[in-house]
């Protein structure tokens, strides 16, 4: 009797970890490798009192991002009013930012989709290479004569956040407020959730009068091709139009920011992996790079959860019933390190070919802005290793603290020192006297 109740006490799985702690954001790759093995499909209660399905399985989560019978549209939630506002973005729904892709299913997506999808073109992302390589080096500029930088702050904010307003069509005058109400967004937990709501709406504001504008002058940027869908017959609302500005921006930058600032974190973890990627940059590979910035989307990837879906129907994922009305929450984190579907998936390695990665998701929601991610982030990385070659973190590990809030994944600082550059020459709006900007550009969350 005493050998089988040990064995049953052997058998017992340990208890289930603390999710969404602090500890856990700093790591939280062993609590999802214990759901993957013992809950794959679990119920849980979040920061917000809501309670979800967390999806962590590679193959579960790849269903469950193309399954037609989750819906993205949060009036299928099943908890009151009060809950379906925990939901969303803060403040979209005051600020009547509702209908954006995120939010909706096909037809509306479709459509909204198709007409935005122009902006994305391999074409159209090719010909935006030389601006994001020259703010690229702007903001680099903007330091490199220092030896030290907060690389969040001092470039992985500011370079989409320009990059994004540029092809929106943003004037330059008016960028600096976007990085503002972007800086508070980007906050999450470090800024009251009211100042997140505030600064949606003064971005609903600015874009309904941009909007406006723009349709007395037209031009080729992406706001200018929405209106210009409306004006042929594509039914593009005002609103609809607002919404899908906002989209782009809110969620074209923070992913961006957390791949540079992840993917540089990861490479300086691995200074082997680090060293592999530079020389062969040196010799003139970009082969490695393009995997590479893969790898880093794998290992440790800007979203960690894919935005909110809801059951229209009773349905089974991984065995697991979940009820119409329940919303589901697709862990890519989890499922991009699932040793089912990775070899070795803790390990990073810039040279993994077998790579079908979830970090921008699958099925017609699968990330549009991905080309221009991953342009901004191959660009930032390959240039911050060209020109600063003895790059080094500049903190302990423990000390770096990771951005509160449930989808993404991004550290709020990350300290590093590096061999000064030689004197920047030639940037307008500098002087010995001043700090180094790169003409407009400022940094940093607000």
């Amino acid at each position: 009797m005493h050998d089988e109740n040990a064995a049953n006490a052997t058998d017992t799985p340990p208890a289930a970890p603390s999710l969404f702690t602090w500890e856990f954001a700093s790591d939280p790759y062993p609590a999802y490798a214990w759901l993957r093995e013992h809950a794959p499909v679990h119920r849980t209660a979040l920061p917000s009192g809501v309670e979800a399905w967390l999806v962590t399985r590679y193959a579960d989560a790849r269903q469950a991002l193309a399954d037609q019978r989750l819906s993205k549209n949060p009036v299928h939630h099943s908890e009151s009013a009060h809950g379906k506002g925990k939901v969303g973005i803060p403040g979209e729904r005051s600020a009547n930012l509702m209908t954006h892709l995120l939010n909706i299913d096909p037809p509306d997506h479709t459509r909204l989709r198709r007409l935005v999808s122009k902006a994305f073109t391999p074409r159209r992302v090719a010909e935006f290479a030389p601006r994001v390589q020259e703010l690229t080096d702007r903001l680099i500029d903007g330091f490199a004569d220092k030896g030290e930088a907060d690389l969040i702050h001092e470039f992985a904010f500011p370079l989409p956040i320009y990059a994004i307003c540029d092809m929106l069509g943003v004037p330059p005058e008016d960028q600096d407020d976007f990085r503002d109400w972007a800086g508070m967004m980007i906050r999450h937990g470090g800024g009251p959730r009211g100042g997140v709501a505030r600064s949606v709406k003064k971005m609903r504001s600015y874009l309904a009068e941009l909007i406006h504008r723009k349709r007395e002058d037209l031009g080729e940027d992406l706001i200018s091709g929405l209106i210009r869908a409306s004006d042929h017959g594509e039914h593009l609302t005002e609103n609809e139009a607002a919404a899908m500005a906002f989209i782009l921006l809110f969620a074209g930058f923070e992913t961006t920011v957390n791949l540079i600032g992840n993917g540089t974190y990861a490479l300086l973890r691995h200074p082997e992996q680090r060293e592999r990627l530079q020389r062969a940059l040196a010799e003139g590979d970009e082969s490695l790079l393009a995997t590479g910035v893969e790898e880093l989307l794998r290992y440790d990837g800007p979203v960690e959860l894919a935005t909110w879906r809801f059951a229209t129907r009773d349905l089974t994922i991984g065995g697991q019933r979940i009820a119409e009305g329940d919303p589901v929450l697709v862990v890519l984190a989890a499922a991009d390190r699932d040793p089912e579907r990775f070899a070795d998936p803790d390990t990073l390695d810039l040279s993994r070919r077998d790579n079908q990665h979830l970090g921008y998701g699958h099925g017609i929601h699968y990330c549009l802005g991905a080309p221009l991610a991953r342009l901004e982030g191959q660009t930032a990385l390959s240039t911050l290793l060209r020109r600063l070659p003895d790059l080094r973190l500049n903190a302990a590990p423990e000390d770096l603290r990771w951005r509160g809030g449930l989808i993404m994944r991004g550290l709020r600082t990350l300290p590093v020192a590096f061999t000064p550059e030689g004197p920047a020459q030639g940037i307008p709006g500098t002087s010995p006297d001043s700090p180094r900007r790169a003409n407009h550009l400022k940094s940093g969350p607000a």
